[in-house]
């Protein structure tokens, strides 16, 4: 019975979400014609913010009870559609997110580029609104144009998806001005869920100072998680300064106990993420040429990053 009852709950909700991706669709292609609509007509016709205006007086009174039709979001729906008309590759994406979502894109980023990246991750993350805005006021966008981890670490799968970004931005910790490793890894774990948004969606997180035994010594990994895109354990090490050749040699002992002790069968090799609060690429790139382990070296930032910087870096 209990099974039966929850093949149909399954069934109700899927076709919930269906219906929801659908009434969506309707709505912002809805919100698409009416601003070609009224930009044909101000181009054509000359039409002004009265006109506009009087449209959305009318609006008001024939609609009372439905919200999106005043002046501001009239002209939301004539700058939408503006940008998006002529392009045959962003402008299909706009459909598969909320309105609400779109108008952020919209209104936050300014290249089209941009805002194509946001679309997609959007779509392929499902984010929330207050999701959505904490990626873009990290600049998650530049920060991953910069990033170029994956390469460092030969995964078989998507190539074009780092396993994590060079650069993380961690503000969201609020971390006092002086903290040890162990108020890192503690002010993380406080965090997860941010910070799991921050690294990737497709990581689960397992454990933190997570134990591994080998001989008849014990060692901790400072966090331990799973990621289900490349189907491997992943072990973060955080560092409060510069990355340091040593750590590395470390590292690699941790993802062979892991891969000795845990790995399941039809998984692959674990991976390891040095976090530091800097690094010296040079340092980095002869530390990685005969390293044989996938590991990435990231930095992390606990304050909000200035987009200006990373323009410059890029």
């Amino acid at each position: 019975m209990e099974n039966e009852l929850e093949e149909i709950i399954n069934l109700i909700e899927t076709h919930k979400e269906r219906a929801y991706r659908k009434i969506n669709e309707e709505l912002v292609n809805l919100y698409f014609e009416i601003g070609k609509y009224l930009s044909n007509k101000i181009s054509n016709q000359k039409w002004g913010s009265k006109t506009i205006s009087k449209i959305a007086d009318r609006l008001k009174l024939l609609y009372p009870n439905i919200k999106g039709y005043d002046k501001r979001s009239l002209y939301l729906m004539i700058q939408f559609y503006e940008t998006y008309k002529e392009n045959t590759i962003v402008g299909p994406l706009v459909p598969q997110i909320g309105w609400t979502n779109n108008i952020i894109i919209l209104k936050r980023t300014k290249t089209i580029e941009e805002k194509e990246f946001y679309l997609r991750l959007c779509i392929a993350n499902n984010y929330s609104k207050r999701e959505l805005i904490r990626q873009i006021d990290s600049n998650y966008y530049y920060r991953y144009l910069l990033s170029n981890n994956y390469q460092n670490l030969d995964l078989k799968q998507d190539r074009h998806t780092p396993i994590t970004l060079d650069l993380c931005s961690l503000e969201f910790l609020d971390l006092p001005n002086a903290y040890s490793e162990r108020d890192l890894r503690r002010a993380i774990v406080g965090n997860l869920k941010t910070f799991i948004l921050e690294i990737g969606k497709d990581f689960t997180f397992i454990g933190e100072e997570y134990r591994v035994q080998v001989g008849n010594h014990d060692y901790f990994i400072d966090l331990l998680f799973y990621n289900r895109l490349y189907s491997c354990l992943v072990a973060f090490e955080l560092k409060l300064g510069e990355f340091e050749p040593e750590y590395l040699s470390k590292m690699n002992f941790y993802l062979e106990a892991l891969d000795r002790q845990e790995k399941k069968k039809y998984e692959n090799s674990s991976v390891g993420i040095i976090l530091c609060s800097s690094k010296d690429e040079t340092v980095v790139e002869y530390s990685l040429a005969r390293n044989v382990s996938p590991t990435a070296i990231a930095t992390y930032e606990t304050k909000l990053i200035d987009k200006k910087v990373l323009e410059k870096k890029g």
